[in-house]
C-alpha cells in the first residue's frame, strides 16, 4: 500500500517595492508619501536600490516637463522592463508626470509594463500592489532626502496660463492643503528629526485661494514656524504676479524662516513676457524685486530664467543678459525652452536653434558664476549659521539659510580639523571663497 503524503507549500518571499524617482522636488515627495503608505501596509519598500531581487516590484515615478527628462523617464522604464523580462524582477509599474501625460502612447510604445497610472491615482496604484490608501496616515513619509531636511508640498497642481509650461496637463488646477493638514506633517517630520522644512508648490503664492478665499502663505507660515523642532523654513517656487507682500513681514518677524526666496521670473522682455502669458512687464518685475530686497534688505534671491523662446531675437536676450548683470540675483538657473505638446506655445514656431539657445544660456551662467564670485568674496570673515548636509571625502558639507539643497552653494568644513555631526547646525567662520562654494572652519 502506497503511504500518500500531502504537498508541502514552498514558502513565497513577500514581494518587496522598489521606488524609482525622476524629476523635481515634488516626485520626492511624492515617491515619500507612496513609500509611507507601503509601510503602514506591512509591505518592504525601497528606494532606488542596486540591489534588485526576483520578486521586486519596480514603481518608477517619472518626470514629463521637458524634453531631456521625459528622455530619461523613457530610458529608465525601458531599462526596468528588459530586467523584468529578463527574469530578475517581478513587475513594473510606472507612474508620474510622463505617465499622466502620455498613458495611452506609453501602453502602446512599451506594452510589457504591468501598469500605468497618473498624478493623481495612488490609491488605485497601492491596490495594484494590493496595498489600502490609509487616510490615517496622512502626513507620514518615508523620507528619501537626509532626516534633517524635507520638501513640504503645501499645494498641487498649477491655475496660471503659461504658455511654456505642461505642468497644468499633468497636474491639474491648483488645490491647497489645509493649514490644519500641513501642520500635522509638519510636527511628524519634526518628531522623527526634520529640522527644515522646504516649501513646494506650482505656485506657493497662489495658496490658500482656493480654500481660504484669499492668498493666505503668511498664516500657513506663521503656523508652520511655531512648530517646536523647525528650525528653518524655506520658500521656493514663489510666483511674481500677485505677489503676497505679507509674506516678507512674516519673514522678519519670525527667525526661523529663512531669508530666502525662489521665484521664477522667466524673462525680462515685455515682448517675450506677454507671449509667455506670464501676467506682468518689465517694469513690474523690477520694481517687485526691489520693493522684495527694500523690506527684507538680507534676503537671497534665486530666479530661473528660459533662453530661446519662440521669437526670442537677439536683441530680446541682450536685454536679458544686461538685465541679469544689473539685478545680480543671487542665485541663478537657466535652460533652454522646450516645446512641448498641448501647451500654447506649441502653436508658435520653434525657431530659436538648439545651437543659439545653448550659447545664450551659457553667456548667462557666465554672466552669474561673475556675479556668484564677488557676492561669495564678500562672505570671507564672516560667520554663519550652517546645517550639515553630509560628509564627502575630507570635508564636512552644509548650507546657509541662504543656500537650497542640491541647487545652491554649499558650505565645505575640512573634516580633518573640525568635527561636526549631519543635520547639526554649527557657526562657522569663512576663510575662503569660490564661484559657488565657500570655505571655513567651526567657530569653537
Amino acid at each position: 500500500m502506497r503511504t500518500k503524503y500531502a504537498k508541502v507549500a514552498q514558502p513565497v518571499s513577500k514581494p518587496r517595492v522598489n521606488v524609482v524617482t525622476l524629476g523635481c522636488s515634488k516626485n520626492i515627495h511624492d515617491s515619500e508619501v507612496l513609500m509611507g503608505q507601503l509601510k503602514g501596509n506591512q509591505i518592504e519598500v525601497v528606494h532606488e536600490s542596486a540591489n534588485i531581487q526576483a520578486n521586486d516590484i519596480v514603481v518608477i515615478n517619472t518626470c514629463g516637463f521637458i524634453d531631456n527628462a521625459k528622455q530619461e523617464s523613457i530610458d529608465t522604464i525601458l531599462q526596468y522592463s528588459e530586467l523584468k523580462d529578463q527574469g530578475k524582477i517581478n513587475k513594473v509599474i510606472v507612474t508620474g508626470c510622463l505617465s499622466e501625460r502620455y498613458k495611452p502612447e506609453l501602453q502602446s510604445e512599451i506594452p510589457n509594463v504591468d501598469a500605468y497610472f497618473g498624478t493623481n491615482d495612488l490609491p488605485d496604484l497601492l491596490s495594484s500592489i494590493g496595498a489600502d490608501y490609509r487616510h490615517e496616515l496622512l502626513g507620514e513619509r518615508l523620507l528619501t532626502t537626509p532626516s534633517h531636511f524635507s520638501y513640504f508640498k503645501i499645494a498641487e497642481g498649477c491655475n496660471r496660463p503659461c504658455s511654456f509650461c505642461a505642468i497644468p496637463l499633468m497636474r491639474g488646477k491648483h488645490v491647497s492643503k489645509s493649514i490644519d493638514d500641513l501642520v500635522k506633517e509638519a510636527k511628524f517630520l519634526a518628531a522623527n528629526g526634520t529640522k527644515e522644512l522646504i516649501l513646494i508648490a506650482q505656485d506657493l503664492t497662489y495658496y490658500g485661494l482656493d480654500i481660504y478665499g484669499k492668498r493666505n502663505l503668511s498664516d500657513l507660515m506663521r503656523h508652520l514656524s511655531d512648530v517646536d523642532g523647525i528650525e528653518w523654513i524655506r520658500l521656493q517656487y514663489a510666483y511674481p504676479s500677485g505677489f503676497p507682500m505679507d509674506i516678507l513681514d512674516v519673514m522678519n518677524e519670525r527667525s526661523n524662516i529663512c531669508n530666502y526666496l525662489d521665484m521664477p521670473l522667466q524673462h525680462i522682455s515685455d515682448r517675450m513676457l506677454t507671449s509667455m502669458r506670464r501676467g506682468t512687464s518689465k517694469q513690474k518685475q523690477i520694481d517687485l524685486v526691489h520693493k522684495i530686497r527694500d523690506k527684507v534688505p538680507d534676503i537671497a534671491l534665486r530666479t530661473t530664467l528660459i533662453c530661446g523662446y519662440p521669437g526670442e531675437t537677439e536683441q530680446d536676450f541682450q536685454e536679458m543678459l544686461e538685465w541679469v548683470e544689473e539685478t545680480r540675483f543671487d542665485r541663478l538657473g537657466c535652460f533652454t525652452y522646450s516645446h512641448e505638446e498641448k501647451t500654447h506655445a506649441h502653436t508658435l514656431v520653434d525657431d530659436v536653434p538648439e545651437e543659439t539657445k545653448q550659447e545664450r544660456v551659457e553667456a548667462i551662467m557666465e554672466v552669474q558664476q561673475g556675479i556668484s564670485y564677488e557676492i561669495n568674496q564678500e562672505k570671507i570673515g564672516e560667520t554663519f549659521k550652517v546645517l550639515i548636509d553630509k560628509v564627502d571625502g575630507d570635508y564636512f558639507v552644509g548650507r546657509t539659510e541662504y543656500d537650497s539643497p542640491e541647487v545652491d552653494n554649499e558650505v565645505l568644513i575640512d573634516a580633518r580639523d573640525n568635527y561636526a555631526r549631519t543635520g547639526d547646525f554649527v557657526p562657522v567662520n569663512i576663510h575662503r571663497a569660490e564661484d559657488f562654494d565657500l570655505y571655513g572652519s567651526i567657530v569653537k
